[in-house]
């Protein structure tokens, strides 16, 4: 059964959703922390975090947002979003993160991301891969640069990649269907990957697709804001 993960995107401590990455177009859902604590009382394991100040900024800016969220709960915290150092990823793991996720330094620091890699085990490291007309987008999305996803992909999977984190930004908060074909496109090519579908999640129906193919798992948030799915019955249906 595919993983659930719903995320929490935050800009000066509130919850937001953007659409197709666009600063311009955050709306506020309110508290993250809250968020954080309905979802853990729902029965969700999971949570995916991005510091959107921090991809901005190319530091991390949340850190208090999410030690709270890691004292108050026991959910299982992946955190991205402005990871840039040895002192970032230091302070995210200090404050709770069981895991980061980690896109911009994997195209201009390969070095360095291979050296976490090495230091804190490929089980504690998502590759965040973010796309854009087919190649990787970096800094909260606000750069594309010139690496292609799957040469991207099979360069970090030789080095012990074993997460990715893939969003289309085009279906991104559009709420409209995932990029299904893309995801089963990657795990043609690497049927071992845990793959992090992320992207246009709208109903249910979206993530049975995703589970049907095979992903092994899903990140979605805008649904859970705007009431597009109900969180009981896709509990319900996740335990089937």
């Amino acid at each position: 059964m595919i993983e659930l993960i719903p995320a929490i995107d935050i800009i000066d401590g509130k919850c937001v959703r953007l659409t197709k990455g666009d600063y311009n177009t955050k709306t506020v859902y309110g508290n993250p922390v809250e968020m954080a604590i309905m979802l853990a009382d729902k029965g969700f394991e999971r949570l995916h975090i991005v510091d959107l100040d921090g991809a901005k900024s190319k530091h991390i800016v949340n850190v208090k947002v999410l030690s709270e969220i890691t004292s108050k709960t026991k959910l299982k915290v992946d955190f991205g979003g402005g990871i840039k150092t040895d002192d970032d990823i230091k302070m995210a793991f200090d404050n709770g993160a069981a895991l980061v996720t980690i896109g911009s330094v994997a195209i201009s620091n390969p070095e360095l991301f291979d050296g976490w890699l090495e230091k804190y085990g490929a089980d504690k490291i998502i590759l965040g891969a973010d796309v854009r007309n087919g190649r990787i987008s970096i800094n909260g999305w606000k750069e594309d640069s010139d690496t292609k996803l799957l040469p991207f992909l099979e360069r970090y999977v030789k080095h012990g990649v074993k997460n990715v984190l893939c969003t289309e930004i085009s279906k991104d908060g559009m709420m409209g269907g995932t990029a299904v074909e893309l995801y089963s496109e990657i795990m043609n090519a690497y049927p071992n990957l845990h793959l992090i579908a992320s992207g246009g999640v709208s109903k249910l129906e979206d993530i049975n697709e995703l589970n049907r193919r095979g992903i092994p798992a899903v990140v979605f948030g805008k649904s859970i804001y705007e009431g597009k799915i109900d969180l009981d019955k896709l509990l319900i249906w996740s335990r089937q």
